[in-house]
Order: structure tokens, then C-alpha cells, then sequence
């Protein structure tokens, strides 16, 4: 006797699972529909919803100052404040200056950031397929109201940051070391934000590459940092590295979106801010450790003790074992789990912050092996906080919440050790 088959709603409901899980030929459709679906969202946004000025206006003003000829970071202003980030973000609003008539054409600028937001987009949802992500958590890549705001109606230089630093993990992904070096340090002369993953890029050059490539990389980053502010640094180089680089600039309490629930005593207190240091510091060393170094055989300290002695941790044998374990997944969960655990003990977060966080939660959610009713859920708790204006303590207490189970989850799904180096290539 045959089996009969099962009800038809079942079959429907195993066919969709299978195309939200990439079983089927229809998943692969899910994310050009999607990436169109979103391209078509942003004219409809630009259309539709009023431009809101907040930075743009001062970046304008601080980008005429340069074109003038003034080299003196103190003194280069805009109605915000001060000139804070480096020199790669003022050569690349100099740029758009000259596109949009002195920064007068606002609805070019929009459409402008629209075509950023969109290869950015693509940028992410190829680095997800590399990563061999599901379809199902795709949609989450497209919902978010305040990523789309932060690019299409604000023009923050944070969506610039954002698109190089997927575009490093994409070219890490393709073992493309010299192209993801120059495109973090490009990203990183536009926001120092991407400070954040610099422990998890050093991490993933020093394994896929070798002691003496991974020093290489990192006398690349440095040069380009010092080549771009050349034109500041003859002038005032500790004015350019004050401003440029301030690790110890203060927020105001009125504009954070993490930790309002503390109060505005502690959140301004020193002793607060070394305690978020030392948390960060614990956490890297709890991922580096039972996570990103598992799999090599070697011990933090031995790895330390050998890179301070300019001596290979591994024998050569090893690190081609190791080297071939760096795969697309492993660079992703690596560089992201280190952005989300700098972003969790931030001192102070703005809306903007939130480019750095939208399109990294999903992979760590999907990544940490809850029901993806879960992740949808933290997901959605996390996109309503963000978007709750001005922050209260309660829709803070739920930014740090979502981010804090992201990092232990994250933690926790991947026990088995994200880095799955052979063996038997080791011992050769």
C-alpha cells in the first residue's frame, strides 16, 4: 500500500518552510524581491515624508571651510559644533558638496543616500548569502523604519562607515586581505566607530594571513590614516588627533538612546564609564577566547606573548590549517559580535549609532539558534526602542536588553567552536 499523502494545508505549510529555509528554487527569488521591494520603499520615503536637517546642514558648513583653505582642525566649525571625525569623512562631504550645489540640493543629497543605502543593502545581503543565512531572516534586512531615516532623511556619515565596513567583512569573506585592509581603514577616516570591530579584524588577519601579513595590514591602516590627514596634521596634528580621534569626548545625557535608565548622575559619572570599559574588556576576552581562538590549539596569552616577540604563534603547517577554517561564516559572526559588544557598553549611543546595529542583529539572532519566533520578536522589540523619540528609561532599558541577549545568545549558539580548523591538515 502506498502512504497517503498529507493534508494539503500541511503541504502548503511545508513548502513555505522549505522556501524560507533556501530547501526550494523559489528561496532564491526572496532577496531580489526584497532588495527591489526596498529600492522602490526608499523614492516612495524620499516622496513622501518630509526631510528632517540635523547634521547636514553643519557638514556643508564645515566642508566650505576646508574648501577655503582652512587646515586647522579647532578651528573648522559648523552650526552643531566642532569638526569631530576624521579626514576621510571631510573628503568624502566635499564630494557630495560639489554634487548638490553647495550642499543646497537636499533632494539630490536624499537621492543620493537612497543609491548608498541600496548598494549597502546589496553589500549585506551578499555577505548573509557567503554566510549562508535562510531566507527567512532576510526580511528583517528591509523593515527597519530608522535605518531607512538615518540614510534618506538625515544623510548621517555613519551610513558612509556602515557600507565600508560590510564591504570589509565581504572582502574578508572572499580572502581578499588587501582590499578589506584598505576598505576598513577607508571606513574607519570616516567615523571612528569602526574602532569597534578593530580587535575581531586584527583577530581574522592573524589567522587567515600570518603574523608577518597581519603587521603588514596593520602598518596599511595606520599609513592611510596619517596619508588623508596629512593636509591637517602639517598644520596641527594635535589638534587634528584631539578631534578627529577624542576617545574621551563627552555626550550629553538629553541625547542617548542606551543608558537614560541610570540617571543622569551616573551616566555622567567616571566611575561609570570604567566600569563599561572594563565590562567591554571582559567580554572581548570571553569571545577571543572560547570562541574566536578555539580552534587554533594555542592559548590568548600564548598568541600575545608570541606577536610581542614578532614570532608566529603557529607552526606553518598550522596556519595553513587555520587559514583555510577562516570561512565566510566565521569572518561574519566574528567582526559582528565584536560591533554589537562595543556598541553594548558604549558610554552613549545617538540614533545614528543605530546604522552599526540594524543590519548586524539579525545574522546574531539567527546565528544564536533561538525559534526564529524569538528573533523576530527581539527584533521587533529592539526596532521599537530605537524609534521612541526622545528615549525614555524604559525604551532604553529595552536597547541595552535586546543588545545584551544578542551578545549572550550569540555566545551561546555558537559553543561549538566557530572556527572549525582540520586537524588533520594541522598535523602534516
Amino acid at each position: 500500500m502506498t502512504g497517503r499523502k498529507p493534508p494539503l494545508h500541511q503541504q502548503a505549510l511545508g513548502l513555505v518552510g522549505d522556501i524560507l529555509n533556501g530547501r526550494h528554487m523559489l528561496s532564491h527569488v526572496i532577496a531580489p524581491a526584497l532588495f527591489l521591494a526596498d529600492a522602490v520603499l526608499c523614492a516612495l520615503v524620499i516622496r513622501l515624508i518630509p526631510y528632517t536637517e540635523i547634521d547636514w546642514k553643519a557638514y556643508m558648513e564645515q566642508v566650505s571651510q576646508f574648501i577655503s583653505g582652512e587646515r586647522d582642525y579647532t578651528k573648522i566649525r559648523g552650526g552643531t559644533g566642532p569638526l569631530v571625525y576624521p579626514a576621510a569623512h571631510v573628503y568624502t562631504y566635499t564630494g557630495l558638496y560639489y554634487l548638490t550645489d553647495e550642499g543646497k540640493n537636499i533632494l539630490l543629497a536624499q537621492k543620493l543616500f537612497a543609491v548608498l543605502y541600496v548598494v549597502t543593502l546589496g553589500v549585506v545581503m551578499r555577505c548573509y548569502r557567503n554566510a549562508r543565512v535562510p531566507p527567512y531572516v532576510l526580511p528583517l534586512l528591509i523593515l527597519s523604519r530608522r535605518l531607512h531615516s538615518i540614510f534618506v532623511l538625515r544623510c548621517f556619515n555613519d551610513c558612509f562607515a556602515v557600507l565600508f565596513l560590510f564591504l570589509t567583512i565581504l572582502a574578508f569573506q572572499k580572502h581578499s586581505w588587501r582590499a578589506g585592509v584598505l576598505f576598513y581603514t577607508w571606513g574607519l577616516g570616516i567615523k571612528m566607530s569602526l574602532l569597534l570591530v578593530l580587535p575581531a579584524v586584527g583577530t581574522i588577519l592573524l589567522l587567515g594571513t600570518g603574523l608577518n601579513s597581519a603587521l603588514q595590514s596593520a602598518a596599511i591602516i595606520a599609513l592611510v590614516q596619517v596619508l588623508i590627514g596629512v593636509p591637517f596634521l602639517a598644520n596641527n596634528p594635535w589638534g587634528y588627533l584631539g578631534r578627529a580621534f577624542e576617545l574621551s569626548r563627552q555626550f550629553f545625557f538629553k541625547w542617548t538612546v542606551n543608558w537614560r535608565f541610570m540617571g543622569e548622575q551616573a551616566f555622567l559619572s567616571k566611575e561609570f564609564a570604567l566600569v563599561l570599559l572594563a565590562l567591554h574588556v571582559l567580554a572581548l576576552l570571553s569571545f577571543l577566547t572560547s570562541r574566536w581562538l578555539k580552534g587554533t590549539g594555542r592559548s590568548l596569552s600564548h598568541i600575545i606573548t608570541s606577536v610581542l616577540q614578532v614570532k608566529s604563534p603557529f607552526l606553518p603547517q598550522e596556519q595553513e590549517a587555520i587559514a583555510e577554517a577562516i570561512t565566510p561564516e566565521y569572518v561574519m559572526t566574528t567582526i559582528l559580535s565584536a560591533n554589537v559588544i562595543g556598541l553594548l557598553f558604549a558610554r552613549s549611543l545617538h540614533y545614528q549609532f543605530y546604522a552599526y546595529l540594524a543590519w548586524s542583529t539579525p545574522y546574531l539572532l539567527y546565528k544564536s539558534r533561538i525559534h526564529p519566533v524569538l528573533q523576530y520578536m527581539l527584533w521587533a522589540a529592539q526596532e521599537w526602542a530605537w524609534n521612541v523619540y526622545p528615549s525614555t528609561p524604559f525604551s532604553s532599558g529595552v536597547v541595552i536588553g535586546v543588545m545584551a541577549t544578542t551578545v549572550a545568545s550569540v555566545w551561546l549558539g555558537t559553543k561549538r567552536s566557530v572556527l572549525l580548523v582540520d586537524n588533520a591538515q594541522k598535523t602534516k
